[in-house]
């Protein structure tokens, strides 16, 4: 027999707390989670609280959210794992960013409005997909002005 929905988003809920913000930082309203402690592991650390988040989005596949959204989570997840790889920045981003409780926010508002949050998710990625490709192309073009100059040297 098969588990009802409701189970499952108590469960990613509960994950995303367990990564983001499980335990209170004794004097401070700071929360850490399993996340930024995995981060510290030089390695693998960033990697394996990837792997982990990544089941929250697959419980969001699983019920159904549009495509748009889960890109939107994955987004996260990755902005999340490449800056949370850089070490001691990145584990203070970690704690900051929060990428599991963005994504099960997301989760949220996927279900109670749906065509809002896909709109919108669909902006978000292509302005990223957009930023990304103009970066890219400022690195071709600084790249080639590099070799001219280069060349024009020898």
């Amino acid at each position: 027999m098969e588990r009802p929905i409701r189970d499952d988003a108590n469960d990613v809920r509960q994950l995303a707390r367990l990564l983001d913000s499980a335990v209170r930082i004794p004097g401070t309203n700071i929360r850490v989670g399993l996340d930024a402690l995995l981060g510290l592991i030089p390695g693998i650390g960033d990697a394996i609280g990837a792997a982990l988040s990544g089941y929250i989005v697959l419980a969001a596949a699983k019920l159904g959210l549009p495509k748009s959204v889960l890109a939107r989570m994955v987004l996260n997840l990755g902005i999340d794992t490449a800056v949370g790889a850089v070490p001691i920045l990145g584990d203070l981003f970690d704690v900051a960013f929060r990428a599991n409780t963005r994504n099960i926010a997301l989760i949220d508002s996927a279900m109670s409005a749906p065509r809002e949050t896909r709109k919108r998710s669909r902006v978000i990625v292509a302005g990223v997909v957009v930023a990304m490709l103009a970066m890219l192309a400022v690195v071709a073009v600084v790249v080639v002005l590099l070799f001219r100059a280069i060349a024009g040297m020898v």
